[in-house]
C-alpha cells in the first residue's frame, strides 16, 4: 500500500459522445475530457563529437597516415570532455545535494493519531532570520498539517507551512536553518535549450530520507499540458507550462530540483505520465515562473487572483444548444451556470454564453482563466460581451479578490 501522494499524470481518457445541452445541470458534466489524447514525445541524444573523433582515429578526412591519426587524439580527449561525463554530474550532484530535504508532511487528529502521511521533496533556496525557506509541491502538503524535512544527513526537523498555492503547485516551508549553510542558486530556465543535460535531485520512493540522482536531458524546455486541479482525469481545468525532461522522476521525487550541469536550479519536479508504455517523460516547473510565485507566497502567504464570479463550461461540449438561440455563427464560448460576486452584480446570468473578455476571444474556461490570472489583477475592469437569448450584450465587470477555497 503507497504512503505517497504524488502527482502522476496519465494520457488515458475516457471516450465520452458529446453531452446534450441540460440548462440547469451543471453537476457531473466534464468540459475538457475529450481535449489534448495525445502527449507528443520529444527526446535527442547527442553523439557528433565521439562519431567525428573516430572518423579521425581510423582515418579521418585525409589519407589516414600515422601523423594524421596522431594528431586526433586531442579530439578523442576533447569529446570525452563532454558535460554529459560523470565527472561534471558528480560536481552538480555534490554542490545540491546539502540543499535538498526530504519533506513528511502528516495528518493528526484531535487525538494526535496519525490519519495520514505523505513523503515528497524540497529544496532550501532562502533565508528568513534563523530559519530556512524550503520550496516544494503543493501536492505533497495539501493534505497535511504537520510537517517535518529530513535533511541529506538523516536529521529531521520540524517545519511550518508558510503557504501554498494549487495552480502552480507550489509550496514554501520554513524551518530551523541550524548548520543549514547550503542555498541552492537557481539558473535561468528561458535559456534552456532540448538536448543540455538535466539532473534530477529527490526522494523517490521514500527511501531512507537520501536524496537521490537521476541523468537525462532537456527534451523540451517548454511544454504545455492540461491538468486537473480536482486531481479527477476526465476534466481538465488549466495548462501549466513545464520543462519536459527524461530524467526519472517517481513517487516522492515531487518538489525536489531538477538542476543543470552547473548544479543550479533550473526547475522544480512535479510530475510525470505513467501511462503502461511510456518512459522518460517527467516534468518540471520552470524555475523563472517558480520566482515570483515564492514572493508571493512569501509576502500574502497565497496568490492573490482575480475573481469575476462565474461557473462555466465549453458550449461545444454540448449538443442540443438551439434552445439558447445563438447565431449560427458562434460556435465556440462558455455557457454561465452559476454566478456570484461582481458577475452576479454587473447582471450576467446562468445560461449566458461568453465569447470575449476586452478583446480577447474565449472558448474555453481554460482561456477564460487564463487571461484573468495572466493579464489582470484585482481591482480592474474587464469589458464581458455575452449572448442572452440570441442577442448579443456587453458588461463592465469589476475584479474582487478570489477567496482561498
Amino acid at each position: 500500500m503507497s504512503l505517497f501522494d504524488d502527482d502522476f499524470y496519465s494520457t488515458k481518457r475516457k471516450r465520452e459522445k458529446q453531452r446534450p445541452w441540460q440548462p440547469k445541470g451543471s453537476v457531473g458534466f466534464k468540459s475538457f475530457a475529450d481535449r489534448r489524447r495525445n502527449v507528443a514525445l520529444v527526446a535527442g541524444v547527442g553523439g557528433a563529437l565521439i562519431m567525428l573523433a573516430l572518423m579521425w582515429l581510423v582515418g579521418g578526412f585525409g589519407k589516414g597516415d600515422t601523423a594524421t591519426t596522431a594528431l586526433t587524439v586531442p579530439a578523442l580527449a576533447k569529446a570525452e570532455a563532454h558535460p554529459m561525463n560523470s565527472d561534471t554530474v558528480v560536481t552538480a550532484t555534490e554542490k545540491i545535494k546539502p540543499a535538498v530535504v526530504s519533506v513528511i508532511s502528516s495528518k493528526k487528529d484531535e487525538k494526535g493519531q496519525e490519519t495520514g502521511l505523505g513523503i515528497g521533496s524540497g529544496v532550501i533556496f532562502g533565508r528568513n532570520g534563523d530559519k530556512v525557506r524550503i520550496v516544494t509541491n503543493s501536492h505533497v502538503v495539501e493534505s497535511g498539517n504537520q510537517f517535518e524535512i529530513v535533511n541529506f544527513q538523516g536529521e529531521h526537523r520540524k517545519a511550518t507551512l508558510v503557504g501554498r498555492d494549487r495552480i502552480t503547485d507550489l509550496a514554501v516551508l520554513e524551518t530551523d536553518g541550524k548548520d543549514l549553510k547550503v542555498i541552492a542558486e537557481f539558473g535561468d530556465s528561458s535559456q534552456l535549450r532540448a538536448g543540455e543535460t538535466a539532473i534530477a535531485v529527490g526522494n523517490p520512493l521514500g527511501l531512507g530520507f537520501s536524496p537521490t540522482v537521476t541523468q537525462g536531458i532537456i527534451s523540451s524546455p517548454k511544454r504545455t499540458i492540461p491538468v486537473s486541479l480536482t486531481r479527477d482525469s476526465g476534466d481538465y481545468d488549466w495548462e501549466m507550462d513545464v520543462i519536459q525532461t527524461d530524467a526519472a522522476i517517481n513517487q516522492g521525487n515531487s518538489g525536489g530540483p531538477l538542476v543543470n550541469i552547473e548544479g543550479k536550479v533550473i526547475g522544480i519536479n512535479s510530475m510525470k505520465i505513467a501511462d503502461t508504455g511510456v518512459e522518460g517523460l517527467g516534468f518540471a516547473i520552470p524555475i523563472n515562473s517558480v520566482k515570483p510565485i515564492l514572493d508571493s507566497i512569501i509576502t500574502d502567504h497565497k496568490v492573490k487572483r482575480p475573481l469575476i464570479g462565474v461557473s462555466t463550461q465549453e458550449l461545444q461540449a454540448f449538443s442540443g444548444t438551439d434552445v439558447l438561440k445563438l447565431p449560427a455563427d458562434v460556435k465556440t464560448g462558455v455557457i454561465v451556470f452559476d454566478v456570484s460576486g461582481p458577475a452576479k452584480d454587473a447582471g450576467l446570468k446562468a445560461q449566458d454564453v461568453i465569447v470575449q473578455l476586452d478583446d480577447r476571444k474565449i472558448d474555453s474556461t481554460i482561456t477564460l482563466r487564463k487571461y484573468l490570472y495572466n493579464e489582470k489583477r484585482i481591482g480592474d475592469k474587464v469589458n464581458v460581451t455575452y449572448y442572452r437569448g440570441g442577442k448579443k450584450f456587453s458588461v463592465s465587470v469589476t475584479l474582487v479578490e478570489a477567496s482561498d477555497k
